[in-house]
């Protein structure tokens, strides 16, 4: 087809509610207050940011944070099928307009990107379907340009993710943030200063 705007828009949806989705559920998880973890038990957030930009996903791993990996992995396939999708759309309209811009007739890859049923013609002549096919490429490039930029973007949240968790392993952050106020006696302190001379104060 020419002009697919509702599926592209769908398709970034998909990757920007993944990538929301990571950041809103660990914003949402909190620790027992009674929970005490050992120190030796912890990841080391180094450990952590290393191996998590290895190997995505082993970083929520060394948290024990398997509930996670659903929803890392869910991001990173949406982000390649955007990619994907984008990337032969813009194949398909860039040799559709290399093909109908050139002389040789033989070359009809253009055609190709005509709806079943429709002609050249009924786009209002082969000038204008020619910038209809320009503009697609255009769209299909931008598009292929930002999906890449959302994927390293996502990439680097699920980093930032496992990192953060890595120190507040260790911290209470419980719903419980109450404050204890009560007095205190202070006994007043008294000085004794002997002189030289014999005289206490």
């Amino acid at each position: 087809m020419i002009v697919l705007p509702g599926i592209q828009r769908k398709g970034l949806a998909l990757v920007i509610g993944c990538c929301l989705m990571v950041s809103v559920l660990s914003a949402q998880e909190r620790l027992p207050a009674d929970t005490v973890k050992q120190t030796s038990s912890l990841a080391e957030p180094s450990k952590v940011i290393w191996w998590g930009a290895a190997i995505p996903g082993y970083g929520q791993i060394l948290n024990k944070k398997h509930w996670k990996l659903p929803i890392v992995y869910a991001g990173f396939l949406g982000c390649y099928y955007a990619i994907n999708w984008n990337s032969n759309r813009y194949v398909s309209y860039k040799n559709g307009y290399l093909d109908i811009t050139d002389t040789d007739d033989s070359t009809n890859n253009y055609l190709d990107l005509l709806p079943e049923g429709r002609t050249i013609e009924s786009f209002g002549g082969r000038q204008a379907f020619t910038g209809l096919v320009k503009t697609g490429m255009d769209q299909s490039r931008y598009y292929r340009d930002l999906t890449v930029i959302i994927s390293i973007a996502y990439y680097g949240l699920t980093i930032i993710d496992a990192f953060v968790d890595a120190h507040l392993a260790g911290f209470d952050i419980s719903s419980d943030l109450s404050m204890r106020v009560r007095p205190m006696v202070q006994r007043e302190q008294h000085y004794t200063y002997t002189s030289p001379s014999g005289y206490t104060y």
